[in-house]
């Protein structure tokens, strides 16, 4: 299909189990279904099957709505009726849907007709279904309803958060694109200004981060977890490694990463002439260029984002092209939004909703091919059988998302028709690509030094931070009279508030996306069709078995990464 054909939207699919006007509006509403399907006789496989699909039915309405209160929310974060909305649900409703949920696992895996079912298909389903039942505790559902709501208060402190500049009121991603200026003086001043808003609200965040760490850490001795850590593993399903496999990532990324980010830190203070490189240095173009600006509003980022897709292949195209005229993207910054990007998949009609904070950057533009990713994958699944079949874990939903960022790299003259300034995006992308790991290993290894330690003070978190901050980032740059500044920089990170240990992941589905790229540039039609393959799978196959379907190992080994790293940094010279 060509970008000037009429595109048939996607119609809400009809319902089997719940009437097709049914809104989750309140629980009154809600209960008597879930009684249904907990009390309901199953007399045969055929009828388990079917009150499976039940199950999913009434599993994706509810999910959907609970993804457009968030998205209400997050759109503007001073609409206090989107706020109490979205908080109804999750203090009034999710709470109690909990145990039904257990309830409705526990009659699934004692049905004697299991046995019958396609146990092939429903492998990766059953697995996690019985991982739930493990670590499921009442007493741990009104703890989850407080960790939620505290949540969101991360969102409304950072939301609110601008700077005045130059007489401009502005939020902190436009800020920080000031940071790419020429002008050393309006770098350093932009730099100051995000640093010490930030730092007004640095108690309050920490006194938050506490308070979730310990909250977190009730919940997992409550489901006899000796940490919450451990805890996670087993509730994120990570059946396919270890903390001890995180461990070695980070060694491999320490030894293999680090070095050579710190030797294109080296060139860029040899570029730049600076006797010392400052942390507002490090975005600035090297060669004395202006600013990319790859467009100027956020409907020319997606109608050139559009034409991307398109020109890869018509199916990515159409999932923008739909979600464009359904009205599910919400990309430009604006004061009481709040910070971010995400795409949230909408579960019973199957087209996701993209929300992100464009400005007018080159990091704007991969924002969006990244959620766009996360979109197409959702395009993918959305026809899967069962809810679950498309809820992948997040080493596969990245890979959708950061292989699309490179794979789209040969569309970029499509943003940058200057040559010169192609160049130049490519490279600030792919040095980008390799800074992504050692700040995920710093991420992810102060998680688990957080979470193995829950009783630590805030003096002591403090300095773990900068100690692991300082062994794997920036290792040419001066901190000379910033250093009130370190020990708060991993409050920015919104994972560790709002989806914590989430961000490994990142790091696991770089490197796989590199091996993705690497096939592309190699064979771009076998490998983009291995990639639709891959995540076309959703989650009925395992880590490894979706990565191989894509062409690629699921592996992080330190010889793996030295063979990726090799190849960007190849790949490089070449521009």
């Amino acid at each position: 299909m060509n970008p000037n054909t009429t595109i048939e939207l996607p119609q809400r699919p009809t319902r089997h189990f719940l009437p097709q006007q049914f809104a989750v509006n309140d629980w009154a509403t809600l209960e008597p279904y879930l009684q249904e399907l907990q009390n309901r006789p199953l007399h045969s496989a055929a009828d388990l099957e079917k009150w499976m699909l039940d199950r999913s039915e009434l599993e994706s309405i509810f999910g959907e709505e609970i993804g457009w209160r968030y998205i209400r929310m997050t759109i503007n974060t001073q609409d206090e009726a989107a706020t109490e909305a979205f908080q109804y649900f999750v203090t009034e409703i999710e709470p109690k849907v909990a145990p039904y949920d257990h309830a409705l696992n526990q009659k699934l895996v004692e049905s004697p007709y299991l046995p019958e079912l396609d146990q092939e298909k429903y492998r990766i389903y059953l697995r996690s279904v019985r991982r739930q039942l493990e670590i499921f505790r009442e007493e741990n559902i009104p703890l989850k309803t407080e960790i939620t709501t505290k949540q969101q208060h991360y969102a409304a402190i950072t939301g609110a958060m601008t700077v005045t500049l130059d007489g401009e009121e502005m939020t902190l991603p436009r800020a920080a694109d000031r940071l790419k200026s020429l002008d050393r003086n309006v770098r350093e001043q932009s730099y100051l200004a995000i640093q010490e808003r930030r730092l007004q609200d640095k108690d309050q965040l920490d006194t938050l981060f506490t308070e979730l760490t310990h909250l977190r850490h009730q919940v997992a001795v409550n489901a006899g977890f000796a940490n919450f850590r451990d805890y996670m593993f087993a509730a994120l399903g990570r059946f396919d490694y270890t903390p001890q496999d995180c461990f070695d990532f980070h060694a491999a990324i320490r030894e293999y990463v680090v070095p050579l980010n710190r030797e294109l830190d080296q060139q860029r203070k040899k570029a730049l002439q600076l006797p010392a490189l400052k942390p507002w240095d490090l975005d600035v173009d090297e060669t004395g260029q202006p600013p990319l600006e790859p467009f100027r509003t956020g409907e020319e980022l997606l109608a050139k984002t559009i034409q991307c897709f398109y020109a890869l292949d018509p199916f990515l195209g159409d999932c923008l092209a739909t979600m464009q005229q359904m009205g599910h993207l919400d990309l430009e910054s604006r004061k009481g939004k709040a910070p971010g990007g995400y795409n949230y998949p909408l579960e019973e009609i199957g087209v996701p909703f993209i929300f992100m904070n464009a400005t007018s950057s080159l990091r704007d533009v991969v924002t969006l091919l990244h959620e766009g990713g996360h979109a197409v994958h959702s395009f993918l699944t959305r026809n899967l059988a069962l809810n679950a079949f498309k809820q992948t874990p997040s080493e596969v939903a990245e890979l959708a998302s950061m292989s699309m960022e490179l794979i789209s790299m040969d569309q970029w003259h499509l943003f940058f028709s200057d040559a010169q300034e192609l160049r130049r995006a490519k490279k600030m992308h792919l040095e980008g690509v390799l800074e992504t790991f050692p700040w995920v290993a710093t991420i992810d290894q102060f998680q688990h030094w957080v979470y193995e330690n829950p009783n630590h003070s805030v003096a002591e978190r403090h300095g773990k931070w900068v100690e692991i901050f300082e062994n794997f980032n920036q290792h040419e740059v001066d901190w000379q009279g910033l250093e009130h500044v370190k020990p708060y920089i991993w409050q920015k990170q919104l994972h560790l508030y709002e989806v914590p240990f989430y961000y490994i992941e990142y790091a696991m589905a770089q490197l796989g996306a590199i091996a993705v790229w690497k096939n592309y540039k190699e064979n771009p039609q076998v490998a983009l069709q291995g990639y639709k393959n891959a995540l076309a799978l959703g989650y009925t196959a395992s880590i490894g078995e979706v990565y191989a379907a894509a062409g690629i190992k699921f592996d992080f080994s330190g010889a793996y990464i030295q063979s990726l790293t090799d190849f960007v940094r190849q790949e490089m010279a070449n521009l």
